[in-house]
């Protein structure tokens, strides 16, 4: 370990450190000043021992803090069994009237039809240009 240590670090190994001491800054584990003294040795650091003193007091990864999903879950799903039932009441609503202006309109074209036969028989009954019955055709 003594050997990796005294090893000079790259460039790419400075910037991986930067990186990761301003993830550390970002999750609040150090505070902007510290952050700003930390980098400047960073990225002047010759070893990686150097850039490990940096990291020492710091996770090796990021920690990712979930909160728990328990909480919203009941609210999420009572929310979506409102909006479901509300969406069948709505199709059943449709379909209900589309039946119905369907059978309306079924009724309206007989009631359309059964007029216009009606009013042809009276027309044929009472025209103006029919001869009367005494006249005779020569």
């Amino acid at each position: 370990m003594a050997r990796q240590t005294a090893l000079r670090a790259s460039d790419a190994d400075r910037d991986a450190v930067a990186e990761r001491l301003r993830l550390a800054a970002v999750e609040g584990r150090i505070d902007p000043d510290e952050l700003e003294q930390r980098l400047h040795t960073a990225l002047r650091a010759k070893t990686y021992g150097d850039l490990d003193r940096l990291l020492r007091d710091l996770p090796a990864k990021p920690v990712k803090w979930e909160r728990p999903r328990r909480g919203l879950a009941p609210a999420a799903g009572f929310a979506m069994v409102m909006v479901l039932r509300a969406m069948v009441a709505l199709a059943i609503l449709g379909a209900v009237l589309v039946v119905a202006a369907a059978t309306f309109a079924w009724w309206m074209v007989g009631l359309v039809i059964f007029l216009v036969l009606r009013s042809g028989r009276s027309c044929r009954r009472h025209t103006a240009w029919q001869r009367p019955p005494h006249v005779r055709r020569v």
